[in-house]
């Protein structure tokens, strides 16, 4: 598993963990039942906190994409399909907001925005 930690960014190395994870489980990546090294191993690999890695892994269980089991590890959850899907409507949505916040910024009216974005969906 390739986890890159951006430490320039303003986003909190536990954050980053999670959504790159999430992103590999999305993606098919990681599969279900499919075993994330240890706290301890990850913490090693990035040179961070083995807590900052407990608290990724904490609100990854959380959330349902990931089952612990106590003294055995890990695991990616069975595929919840809704779930999934909602995280892909998420960023979806976020790279939407971005779009009209660009578009806006350009000087473009909503209307103008709603003219591209149906010209696109054309396509």
């Amino acid at each position: 598993m390739k986890i890159i930690i951006n430490h320039t960014s303003m986003v909190p190395i536990y954050e980053q963990i999670i959504s790159q994870i999430k992103a590999l489980i999305v993606s098919g990546t990681l599969e279900a039942q499919e075993m994330l090294p240890s706290v301890r191993t990850l913490s090693k690999e990035l040179k961070i906190s083995a807590l900052t890695v407990k608290k990724a892994y904490d609100s990854l269980e959380e959330e349902g994409f990931i089952n612990t089991v106590h003294g055995k590890g890990s695991f990616i959850a069975d595929s919840n399909q809704g779930l999934l899907m909602e995280e892909r409507r998420k960023e979806v949505e976020a790279d939407l907001e971005q779009a009209i916040q660009k578009g806006r910024i350009s000087g473009l009216t909503d209307e103008e925005i709603r003219e591209l974005f149906n010209l696109i969906m054309e396509d």
